[in-house]
């Protein structure tokens, strides 16, 4: 989700502002500590502000870490 983001040529804090969440949560789902739990219409703003499919989004979030 990283390089989706870089791609898209955003910050966390930006994606972060557009998606009402925290730049710790977005940090949080790059990494993999925390998987990204959003109704449809949040899914839809996240692939619109990456400019990515939802099938493109699914294969960059990374793995949920179960620690």
């Amino acid at each position: 989700m990283q390089k989706l983001r870089e791609n898209a040529g955003l910050t966390q804090r930006k994606l972060a502002e557009r998606l009402g969440v925290t730049v710790q949560t977005v940090s949080n789902w790059e990494t993999g500590y925390r998987e990204p739990r959003m109704n449809p219409s949040q899914t839809l703003k996240l692939c619109q502000s990456l400019n990515c499919s939802l099938a493109q989004l699914a294969g960059a979030i990374a793995p949920y870490r179960d620690n």
